[in-house]
């Protein structure tokens, strides 16, 4: 072999068969080592005739404890391995990170199951990581309305704290940032020491600014702001009591605008029923629009809005509850409601979906929820309404009608709703960036709770 041969790569059935091996080897491994030391010990003695030990300090080396490094080294080796840092968002990287204090056993199929999907198709993960990124940081990135190519809404900087320590928060966050940006960009990702030495020792500025005589408070942190150039069409602002404030010039911006862009979609058009005719109204074409619940956001909107499992109750469960689902589709979320013991019934126009919803059992009635006469007969209601332009206004609030006093409704909605329209009133919950990505869209998305008064 000459100095110029390249060694082989190591292919992912390579390092699931040193695993193996390995694993297959760790009681004679230990055996060895304890034969070493033995053998060590003997050697500082006549006739093994003990005097003081000769090994200070010998490990005690457990099986069960190697195993489990095999596994997060086999593990930690297939991530580097298949550079899936380069795709991973930063919340996948730290759930990771978590999983490799008791990892999962090292098989090829496990291994296909966690990180097949980001080679599959990196790009989509990509754009996830940077969704999720700038949608902790301003409001205006959880806004699909405002990242449309061609949109200027984005706003040109965003406020970090927890600058001022050297292992904080608010250095985690600046980090997920650039790296976000450098994933789509295609550019070298930074690690946390090159971070601490462009905010140590990095080219910053000191900058004064005039303020009102006697503003000591104001002076002061006047006096003790730097700016520091990042590159990248990026620098950043800070501030004595550890704030910053990072700012994005034209091309970065153009390219958050586009990546946001790409990852939320729009909306997609009205799903018309197979060979219905145009209708001089689109009120039910709307209604038609159609994007099942990942089961997921299904928990997360029955716990929002106090649907318990009453099988879990031990004593004294309460009454079930009866509870409505408009638009229910093919009964999706009617399932789960029924698993937790509740009684359901359920509206939809779509004569397929609604069937499917009947053929597991539910009580649909087959209509367009907007034309049925308001019963308030419900403790609860839960509903995905159509998310088209601003039609799930008209649905949350006739849905209302139909709750008892004091009765809860629970609506999954997009982004804008709270955002952008902010037409009714309660209190939201966002919903994790691409929760409805099984569905097909990756429209932000959020949850609204509202309690009948009267």
């Amino acid at each position: 072999m000459t100095a110029h041969t390249l060694a082989r790569q190591s292919t992912v059935l390579d390092i699931i068969a040193e695993y193996e091996r390995k694993s297959e080897n760790v009681e004679a491994a230990i055996a060895a080592y304890n034969d070493a030391c033995t053998a060590v010990e003997m050697a500082g003695t006549i006739m093994g005739t003990y005097v003081n030990p000769v090994l200070r300090g010998r490990a005690t080396v457990s099986a069960r404890d190697m195993r489990t490094n095999l596994r997060a080294s086999g593990w930690k080796a297939l991530y580097n391995r298949c550079q899936i840092d380069r795709i991973a968002s930063a919340k996948d990287k730290r759930l990771f990170e978590r999983t490799l204090a008791d990892p999962p056993e090292l098989t090829f199929d496990n291994a296909k199951a966690t990180f097949g999907p980001y080679l599959e198709n990196p790009r989509a993960h990509i754009l996830r990581g940077l969704a999720e990124t700038f949608a902790d940081l301003d409001p205006a990135y959880k806004s699909h309305s405002k990242v449309k190519i061609g949109v200027k809404g984005l706003p040109k900087r965003v406020i970090i704290s927890g600058l001022g320590s050297i292992h904080g928060y608010g250095r985690d966050r600046l980090r997920d940032v650039l790296n976000a940006l450098a994933a789509y960009q295609g550019k070298p990702l930074i690690e946390y020491h090159e971070l601490s030495l462009i905010l140590e020792d990095g080219d910053a500025l000191r900058v004064t600014r005039e303020v009102p005589k006697g503003d000591t408070a104001r002076q002061r942190a006047a006096s003790d702001e730097t700016e520091t150039i990042i590159g990248r069409d990026v620098w950043l602002k800070r501030y004595g009591n550890g704030n910053g404030h990072l700012y994005f010039g034209p091309d970065t911006l153009r390219d958050i605008n586009m990546a946001l862009a790409e990852f939320y979609g729009d909306v997609l058009p009205d799903a018309e029923e197979e060979g219905a005719k145009p209708r001089a109204s689109t009120a039910v074409s709307k209604d038609l629009q159609f994007y099942w619940t990942p089961d997921a956001v299904i928990d997360r909107a029955l716990e929002f809005a106090g649907v318990y499992n009453l099988k879990e109750w031990r004593h004294n469960p309460p009454d079930p509850m009866r509870i409505l689902e408009p638009s229910c589709g093919d009964g999706r979320i009617m399932d789960a409601i029924r698993a937790r013991g509740h009684q359901v019934f359920g509206i939809e126009y779509h004569a397929g979906r609604a069937a499917e919803a009947r053929a597991k059992g539910h009580n649909v009635l087959t209509a367009n929820f907007l034309e049925q006469p308001a019963q308030p007969e419900f403790d609860t209601v839960v509903m995905n309404p159509p998310f088209y332009g601003r039609h799930y206004v008209k649905h949350v609030r006739h849905a209302l009608q139909f709750l008892k006093p004091a009765g809860v409704l629970v609506s999954i909605l997009p982004a804008t709703a709270h955002y952008d329209h902010s037409e009714l009133d309660g209190e939201w919950r966002d919903l994790p960036v691409g929760s409805f990505a099984e569905a097909g869209t990756n429209v932000p998305t959020g949850m609204l709770k509202i309690r009948r008064v009267s």
